[in-house]
């Protein structure tokens, strides 16, 4: 097929994403998914620029926001857009769900989701943002256990200059509340530089700063990378949440437990 890269070109039926995604992967190129919601903020650029990266790749952005966002998107030279709408594709919601084990936040239909556009689109790679780390775990779970043949990259989380995560739900945080919000980004970070102290010590310097801020933590939490328990000593993932009204934020950072990072040569 006649192919010139960066053209942005819309699809908006499974039939016809389904025929460019398998048209390009005879040509050996790598097809990398990029899956977003229905909005658009910087972390969302951030993945789609390291798509980018994957040597030789055609990148597709599959996004259910508004068709006002696809001239943001093309700006970024993408392939394709899959402009799909999650009640059309699944309209009688997720009936069949990969849960990938547990976690602090139910994502069952999120992971099925990405699976579900993985098999849309026939990508050989997804990018996903560890500002959903689980989601990054749990996705790259089922594509071992059930033998996809896909390739997952995860891309750091993107944050303000004051550390807060760049986020859909974080814009919903009215400006009253941002200084309270700010106590989440504030607290892991100091978890996270108490690390060479151990888990309880990490967990005891977390809730100090929610405690200072007037916050109450929905959770704490240090996990193994693969979300199992924390290893005494040894890279482990940090987590938290607060909720701001209707609002629950989310963060989490990784951290050298027992080791601490100074301790960490070169």
């Amino acid at each position: 097929m006649s192919f010139t890269h960066g053209q942005g070109k819309v699809f908006d039926t499974v039939e016809h994403i389904r025929m460019f995604g398998t048209a390009l992967r005879k040509t050996g190129k790598p097809v990398v998914l990029v899956p977003l919601g229905k909005g658009l903020h910087a972390g969302h650029i951030a993945l789609i620029r390291a798509a980018k990266r994957i040597p030789g790749a055609v990148v597709i952005v599959a996004y259910a926001g508004p068709e006002s966002d696809h001239a943001r998107l093309r700006e970024e030279l993408i392939d394709a857009i899959f402009s799909f709408n999650p009640a059309t594709l699944w309209p009688h919601g997720i009936r069949v769900e990969v849960s990938g084990g547990p976690t602090l936040t139910p994502l069952g239909s999120e992971v099925t989701k990405v699976l579900g556009l993985l098999g849309i689109t026939g990508a050989t790679d997804v990018v996903l943002g560890e500002k959903d780390y689980e989601l990054v775990v749990l996705v790259q779970r089922a594509l071992n256990d059930l033998h996809i043949p896909v390739k997952l990259h995860s891309v750091p989380t993107v944050r303000m200059p004051d550390g807060l995560a760049i986020s859909l739900r974080n814009v919903l945080v009215p400006e009253e509340s941002r200084e309270v919000a700010l106590s989440l980004a504030a607290a892991l970070t100091a978890g996270a530089h108490a690390a060479e102290h151990g888990e309880e010590t990490v967990k005891d310097t977390v809730r100090q700063v929610f405690s200072a801020a007037g916050v109450t933590p929905d959770y704490v939490e240090i996990r193994g990378l693969d979300l199992g328990p924390a290893p005494k000593t040894g890279d482990a993932r940090l987590f938290a949440a607060i909720t701001l009204g209707d609002i629950q934020l989310h963060d989490n950072v990784g951290l050298p437990l027992g080791i601490g990072f100074k301790n960490i040569e070169g």
